[in-house]
C-alpha cells in the first residue's frame, strides 16, 4: 500500500483517519486517539442525517450514541479496510443498518436509558438543522464538509499559536470564513507590516490551509483520492 508524501515543511507524515485506524490495530495507545478523532468528525453529520430521516432530537442523539457504542463493542477498527471505500461512506452505511435494525426507544431502554458513551451536545447541531439540506444524504455530506473545514482551521490556528508559523494570526484569519474581509491596506496597518508582506503571509497561510485540508480529507492514503475528496468538499460548501 502506498503512503502519502510528507507535507512540505511539516517534517512529518500526515495523520489521516485511515493511518490512525491502521495504527490502532496494533497500538492500544492509538486506539483512543482514533476513536476520538472519528467521533469528533462524524457524530454531528450522523446526527443531522438521522434528524433529516425524521428522528426527534432525543431519538437522534440516542441513535448516534447507540451506533458508536455498537461499533466500539464490535471492535470495528480492526475490520475497516481503506481499499473498500471512503470512511464516511462506511459510517453512513453503518448508520443506515443501525436504524433499520434497531428501534431507538427500545435500544435506549436496553442500554439502561440514555447511557452516554460519548460527550455529545445536540444543542450545538440543532441550529444547523434549518439550513441543512432536506435530503438526509446531502445533510450528512455538508455537515461532514463543515467539520473537516473547521478541523483544518483549528490546526492552522494551532500552528500560529505554537509559533510554527509567523504572522499576525488574528489579522490573517479575518480573510478566512464567510465574513467580509478587510482591505489589504487596513489589514497591513493593523498587523504593522507593509501590504506586500501581508499578501505574502496570506498566500503562505492559504497554501498551508489547503495542505491541511488535503490531509484532513485523506480517507485513504492515496493522494489522488484526497484531491478528489477536496474537490467534493468544496462543491458541498459552495452549494
Amino acid at each position: 500500500m502506498s503512503t502519502s508524501p510528507p507535507i512540505p515543511g511539516s517534517g512529518r507524515f500526515p495523520t489521516t483517519r485511515w493511518t490512525l485506524i491502521l495504527s490502532a490495530r496494533t497500538d492500544e495507545g492509538q486506539r483512543r486517539s482514533a476513536l476520538d478523532s472519528l467521533c469528533a468528525t462524524y457524530w454531528k453529520p450522523i446526527y443531522l442525517y438521522t434528524r433529516r430521516k425524521g428522528l426527534s432530537p432525543d431519538a437522534a442523539q440516542d441513535a448516534v450514541q447507540g451506533l458508536f457504542a455498537q461499533l466500539i463493542e464490535r471492535d470495528f477498527l480492526t475490520r475497516l479496510d481503506p481499499a473498500k471505500g471512503k470512511l464516511r461512506s462506511y459510517l453512513r452505511t453503518a448508520a443506515d443498518h443501525y436504524l433499520s435494525h434497531q428501534r431507538t426507544a427500545a435500544n435506549a431502554q436496553k442500554r439502561g436509558g440514555r447511557v452516554r458513551t460519548l460527550c455529545l451536545d445536540a444543542s450545538e447541531v440543532e441550529p444547523h438543522l434549518a439550513a441543512a439540506p432536506e435530503d438526509p444524504l446531502l445533510a450528512f455530506e455538508r455537515e461532514w464538509a463543515l467539520a473537516v473545514m473547521n478541523g483544518a482551521m483549528a490546526r492552522l490556528r494551532a500552528e500560529y499559536t505554537e509559533g510554527r508559523r509567523r504572522g499576525n494570526a488574528e489579522v490573517i484569519f479575518r480573510f478566512f470564513g464567510a465574513g467580509t474581509p478587510p482591505s489589504y491596506a487596513e489589514a497591513a496597518a493593523e498587523a504593522g507590516v507593509g501590504v506586500p508582506q501581508l499578501k505574502a503571509a496570506l498566500h503562505r497561510a492559504r497554501a498551508r490551509f489547503r495542505e491541511i485540508l488535503l490531509d484532513e480529507v485523506a480517507d485513504t492514503v492515496d493522494g489522488a483520492s484526497a484531491a478528489e475528496e477536496l474537490s467534493h468538499l468544496l462543491r458541498l460548501l459552495s452549494s
